[in-house]
């Protein structure tokens, strides 16, 4: 399994969002950290990619992609906050 940061997951949330969205802040279920999220550890391997919070190491989201589908979740997220000024 490959550790990687937030950014690692840039592609599919801009496909399914089609925003940036690693620079929102997503604050943790478990323990409230807030923080952007490039900066969450992501784990990645053949099967799929876990995305963990930076201070506690809690599931924020799992993302899976295979034939043309992608599923995912945010079962540890409690918010996602994004920036509406323009850059």
């Amino acid at each position: 399994m490959t550790r990687l940061d937030g950014n690692a997951l840039a592609g599919d949330l801009a496909d399914l969002f089609h925003v940036d969205l690693t620079t929102a802040l997503a604050r943790c279920a478990g323990c409230g950290h807030a923080g952007e999220i490039a900066t969450a550890v992501v784990y990645a391997s053949p099967m799929g990619r876990v995305m963990r919070c930076s201070t506690c190491d809690d599931v924020l989201g799992v993302f899976v992609s295979a034939d043309g589908r992608t599923w995912f979740g945010l079962p540890g997220v409690s918010s996602i906050e994004l920036s509406t000024e323009s850059p």
